[in-house]
C-alpha cells in the first residue's frame, strides 16, 4: 500500500472542500471495497478523508412521502429498518443478498453506489485494462468472460457492475442528491448516475472531483409485489451471474432491473411495456442489443428464465 494522508472531515462542506484541493484525494467511510484496492495499488490516493463524523447515518421519511437514506447509513441497518422492510422490500432483499453479514454490518449507501466492479482483470494488475489504466486495452475481451456484460458494453470494456442494492434503486427510480466543493448541491437519478464505459471506463459515475453523495431519496412507496431474485454460482457470498428486481403490480405492468449483465444496473422503461407478454418479450426487449460472447452467452437464456421465475412468483 502507497503512503498516503489523512483527515477526518467535520463537515459535508469541508470534506467535499478538501477534495477538491487535492488532485487525488478519496472519500473512505465502511473502506470494504476501498481498502482492498489500496492494498492492491489498484487505487493509490494520495489523501483519504474520512466522512464517518458527518451524521449523515439516518432515514428519514420526506414531505413527498417518500424517505431519505443517508450516505452513511450501513447495508445491515438499512436492511432491517422498519419502513424499508413494509414499503421497500425489494430494496431490504436485494441488500440481504449481497456480501456477508461482516460486510453489511461495515458497508455504507454511498460506497456501495460506488464500489467498483469485479472484472477479475481489473484486480490483476499484470493485466492491461482501460478501467484501471485508460488506454491499455480490455484484456477480458478474448479472454476468460463468463462472468461478464452482455449488454451496455463497448469496445474498450465488458465488465460488470457489482451492486445489489443499486438494482434495487434503479428499479425503484432513485434519487442521488450531493454536494460540491463549492457548495452546490444535486439531485442525480439513479439512471444518470453510472456511466456506461463508451470509449472511457475509468469514468463510471456522473461524480465531479471533489463532489460528496450525502443521501439518496426513494420516492413514494407504490405498493405491489416486491421481488428480488438472485442466480449465482453458490448460494452465498457470491456476486450475481443474473439477478432481477422487480416491482408487479395486481394488473401485471411492472418496474424491472437487471443485475450481473452490465456495466450498471440495467433497466430499459421500454421495454416494461412488455411485461404482461411474458419473460420472453420482456428478456427480449431488454437485451435487444445484446453483445455476448461465447462464454457468457447462456446470460441470454439465463436472464429470460430468472424473468419467468419472477413473474411466476408475483402470480403467487
Amino acid at each position: 500500500m502507497k503512503a498516503f494522508s489523512y483527515e477526518r472531515a467535520s463537515t459535508v462542506e469541508g470534506a467535499a472542500k478538501a477534495a477538491a484541493q487535492t488532485p487525488n484525494a478519496k472519500f473512505i467511510a465502511g473502506g470494504t471495497n476501498l481498502l482492498d484496492l489500496m492494498k492492491l495499488e489498484i487505487e493509490t490516493p494520495s489523501h483519504l478523508i474520512d466522512v464517518n463524523g458527518l451524521g449523515l447515518d439516518t432515514i428519514e421519511k420526506t414531505a413527498e412521502g417518500g424517505i431519505r437514506i443517508g450516505a452513511l447509513v450501513r447495508n445491515t441497518d438499512l436492511a432491517a429498518d422498519n419502513s424499508v422492510r413494509r414499503d421497500y422490500g425489494l430494496l431490504s432483499r436485494a441488500l440481504v443478498a449481497g456480501a456477508s453479514g461482516q460486510l453489511r454490518n461495515r458497508a455504507t449507501t454511498a460506497g456501495n453506489l460506488l464500489q467498483r466492479t469485479r472484472c477479475p482483470y481489473f484486480y490483476d494488475s499484470n493485466q492491461p485494462c482501460n478501467k484501471r489504466q485508460p488506454g491499455t486495452g480490455c484484456s477480458a475481451i478474448g479472454g476468460v468472460t463468463r462472468q461478464l456484460g452482455v449488454v451496455g458494453v463497448s469496445d474498450a470494456c465488458i465488465a460488470t457492475h457489482p451492486s445489489d442494492m443499486a438494482v434495487a434503486m434503479r428499479a425503484l427510480d432513485a434519487v442521488i442528491e450531493t454536494i460540491k466543493p463549492d457548495g452546490a448541491k444535486r439531485a442525480i437519478p439513479i439512471a444518470d448516475f453510472h456511466r456506461l464505459p463508451g470509449d472511457t471506463p475509468h469514468i463510471e459515475t456522473a461524480l465531479d472531483h471533489g463532489e460528496l453523495i450525502t443521501s439518496v431519496v426513494l420516492p413514494a412507496p407504490i405498493g405491489g409485489k416486491h421481488i428480488y431474485r438472485k442466480t449465482r454460482d453458490r448460494a452465498s457470498y457470491a456476486f450475481a451471474l443474473v439477478s432481477v428486481a422487480a416491482v408487479i403490480q395486481a394488473d401485471g405492468r411492472g418496474k424491472v432491473a437487471v443485475g450481473g449483465v452490465a456495466p450498471k444496473p440495467w433497466r430499459a422503461e421500454a421495454a416494461e411495456d412488455e411485461l404482461r407478454k411474458g419473460a420472453h418479450a420482456l428478456a427480449s426487449a431488454l437485451l435487444a442489443d445484446a453483445r455476448p460472447t461465447q462464454q457468457n452467452d447462456f446470460k441470454i437464456s439465463l436472464t429470460e428464465r430468472t424473468l419467468s421465475a419472477v413473474l411466476a412468483e408475483a402470480r403467487g
